[in-house]
């Protein structure tokens, strides 16, 4: 029998942890078990929750999320992991109903600026490396500063609009 454990150290909004997740999901077998610790981590949304449930099921495979207590492996396990995904996705709404509202209400007093300009910040840097002709985010520098910056698209804008096109 086939062991092996795959670890998914990030959130599953990462493309390393799609990765790590499509091979958990194409190394299990009829019969096996794949454990997650906590199910915010595992699903982007609850369409991808219900996905992965389908997917694992067709192959005869349960899923148990350890911090919950609940597995798959009964009917009610699938409930409960069915009726947590539909209460996560109701509770993700509500927090950003919210904060819409206090971004609303702080814009009208002039209290809200939004978040400071990352890659414009670093607008100098993004044209000296055009000017080099790293102006491709593939090469090493570009991303460095990207990820630098926290701002892969801004960066990316930078380069195809205030600077040119892309060679």
């Amino acid at each position: 029998m086939k062991q092996g454990v795959l670890l998914g150290l990030s959130s599953s909004t990462t493309e390393i942890f799609s990765e790590q997740l499509e091979a958990a999901l194409d190394f299990v077998r009829a019969g096996d078990t794949l454990v997650v610790t906590r199910l915010c981590r595992l699903p982007r949304s609850t369409c991808h929750l219900l996905k992965i449930t389908e997917t694992l099921s067709a192959k005869g495979v349960n899923l148990q999320i350890l911090d919950l207590a609940v597995d798959t492996g009964s009917a009610t396990g699938k409930l409960l992991l069915t009726t947590l995904g539909a209460v996560a996705k109701f509770e993700r709404q509500l927090m950003l109903e919210r904060q819409r509202e206090g971004i609303t209400k702080a814009k009208a007093e002039r209290r809200y600026q939004g978040r400071k300009p990352t890659a414009r910040a670093k607008a100098d840097q993004v044209k000296k490396l055009k000017a080099e002709g790293l102006g491709r985010l593939r090469s090493r520098r570009a991303s460095a500063l990207a990820e630098q910056a926290s701002a892969v698209p801004s960066v990316f804008r930078l380069f195809t609009s205030t600077l040119g096109k892309q060679p």
